[in-house]
């Protein structure tokens, strides 16, 4: 009797509760979050398998994306019954997700015509540089007055273009208008909607000025824009506000997840921009960092958008509301961070974890001069030169493995620095603390080398998931749902740690001088348009500094041999 009175009245305490699908690059996770105190009272995390079909080519299965939501949302309302907390206190759900990733799928069976294109794949570079050769000048900047954004492989627009000319299902879904297309968020909220038997298609402002579609003045699909690319405008999802009732969930009665239909899906913001809402950086001038897959600084510019003149992106942040003012920010980039983490683990098996990196990286405390430019994907902010590919550079035989570690954690923090500097040069007010989130922030390593290297104080959130938190916080504040409020008195306080600069200051810019120098090595690698052989593959003399060491080494082989034969 006394058990259930405590678990009813513990019910009754809790108040209402928010929910957040967190659908990222590696991994989904469903999260639940009481309104009044944003704790975090259960989570469920799933890990996404990517596929690399090809050199440089980055992609993920639809469905096993949606399947993924399906499987979090299961087991956290499975916890959530365990800890007595009543599923029906879930009064909205926030959705936030990796930006970029394009789908496109058939409105009439709902199935995907091919596999999400994700983020950071190359495969569009010939696409990219067809269209910048047909701008005035050549200029990869010259759609950037309208859209914030250079020409580049990063985003949508330039997917969707290559999966029309080279998909067959997807051309054919386009010409007999059955195709929709999509960011991450806009598939899950279709399908979570009701899919093809009535589902909402829409993305919200942070994810639409992602595409390179989207005018961030106008603030809606831009004809120019979708003329330039030759893309439809009846395929696109319509664009709402990052807060407000997009649909109502409908999830089949017989799951554990049942409870939540009928519950509304009231937020959307690209993950980015959840940080920064997760951050409650919602002043000008304030900025966070967020370290997943890749390294992600926004810096809130108030309701102006800024153009950079250092490589940096202007996007829309947030518009928490219909009627609200839309808000934007400066964005740096950076295509690998954690990445770098996954790749020392399954490449090259150097390490079993990543709490390994930190040790192996802790045990000899320094790189000793080796510097490691992971340019995987090309080089995104502030240079946006995908020809560049990944060095290891200042090697020694004294190089062990521990260096590399030590090396692989200092450029993700260079990566920072250089954006964080760019970002100094465009406000002209330098940043004098930096709030960081994001699943790298465990590292405590990582944290004191990006203080040291950026020589001030990084300030980390005693719960990291900001993301998932930003999305709840734009989902409990909409219209209708109104059970979190996100005026700066009723924010909670949020408790932190503070990484304070210990190096001194010379130490910190030999260190990044010695990195520029090998970024600089890392460009103008790959050559472009690459030689077909036939059949698609690349011929290895594409590469031309290769086949001519190739020939090379062929003609000394056959020289020696000649000499061989005549002494």
């Amino acid at each position: 009797m006394n058990g259930t009175m405590a678990a009813s009245s513990h019910r009754i305490m809790l108040g209402p509760l928010v929910a957040a699908i967190d659908q990222g690059t590696s991994s989904t996770r469903f999260l639940v979050f009481n309104s009044k105190t944003a704790e975090l009272l259960s989570h469920h995390q799933v890990e996404i398998k990517q596929s690399f079909p090809k050199e440089g080519w980055v992609e993920e299965d639809p469905k096993e994306i949606l399947q993924s939501v399906y499987e979090c949302m299961e087991r956290t309302c499975e916890k959530l019954t365990q800890l007595n907390i009543d599923i029906s206190n879930i009064k909205a759900i926030g959705v936030t997700n990796q930006r970029e990733t394009t789908l496109v799928w058939d409105k009439e069976t709902g199935e995907p015509l091919y596999n999400a294109i994700v983020w950071l794949d190359l495969r569009t570079q010939s696409t990219v540089e067809r269209l910048i050769n047909k701008t005035p000048g050549r200029n990869k900047n010259h759609l950037k007055h309208k859209t914030g954004l250079p020409i580049s492989t990063y985003f949508s627009a330039v997917k969707l273009r290559w999966l029309m000319d080279n998909v067959e299902q997807v051309h054919e879904a386009v010409v007999s208008h059955r195709a929709m297309f999509g960011t991450v968020d806009s598939w899950l909220i279709w399908c979570l909607t009701g899919g093809k038997s009535g589902g909402v298609h829409c993305t919200d402002v942070t994810n639409a000025s992602r595409t390179m579609l989207f005018n961030i003045h106008t603030m809606d699909w831009d004809p120019e824009l979708c003329k330039y690319f030759g893309i439809p405008m009846e395929i696109l999802p319509r664009v709402r506000s990052s807060s407000e009732i997009y649909g109502l969930m409908k999830i089949c009665s017989s799951r554990k997840s049942g409870a939540l239909s009928g519950i509304p899906i009231s937020g959307c913001l690209g993950d980015q921009s959840a940080a920064l809402v997760g951050q409650m950086c919602f002043q000008d001038g304030q900025a966070k960092n967020t370290y997943g897959t890749g390294c992600f600084l926004l810096r809130n510019t108030g309701a102006k958008p800024v153009m950079s003149d250092h490589g940096l992106l202007t996007t829309v942040a947030y518009k928490l509301g219909r009627d609200k003012p839309a808000c934007y920010a400066l964005e740096g980039s950076v295509a690998i961070a954690g990445a770098v983490v996954r790749w020392l683990q399954d490449n090259l098996g150097i390490i079993g974890s990543s709490e390994e990196l930190e040790k192996l990286a802790a045990s000899v405390g320094t790189s000793y001069g080796c510097y490691f430019v992971p340019a995987f994907s090309g080089l995104y902010a502030p240079y946006w030169e995908p020809s560049a590919r990944g060095i290891i550079c200042g090697l020694t035989q004294f190089t062990n493995k521990s260096h590399l570690a030590f090396s692989a954690l200092e450029a993700v923090c260079f990566q920072t620095r250089e954006i964080l500097d760019a970002m100094n040069q465009d406000s002209g007010i330098p940043l004098t603390q930096l709030q960081v989130d994001g699943g790298m922030t465990s590292n405590r390593l990582l944290m004191q080398l990006q203080a040291d290297i950026l020589c001030i104080p990084v300030v980390k959130p005693s719960m990291p998931e900001t993301t998932a938190l930003g999305a709840a916080m734009a989902a409990g504040a909409a219209e209708g749902v109104s059970v979190w409020s996100l005026s700066p008195e009723d924010l909670s306080e949020v408790t932190s740690e503070k990484f304070e600069p210990q190096i001194n200051p010379e130490e910190s810019e030999f260190r990044y001088a010695r990195w520029k120098k090998a970024v600089e090595k890392s460009m103008n690698w790959e050559t472009t348009e690459p030689v077909g052989n036939g059949n698609g593959e690349t011929s290895i003399f594409s590469s031309v500094p290769l086949g001519f060491y190739i020939m090379g080494s062929m003609l000394m082989l056959i020289g020696a041999k000649y000499i061989a034969g005549h002494s």
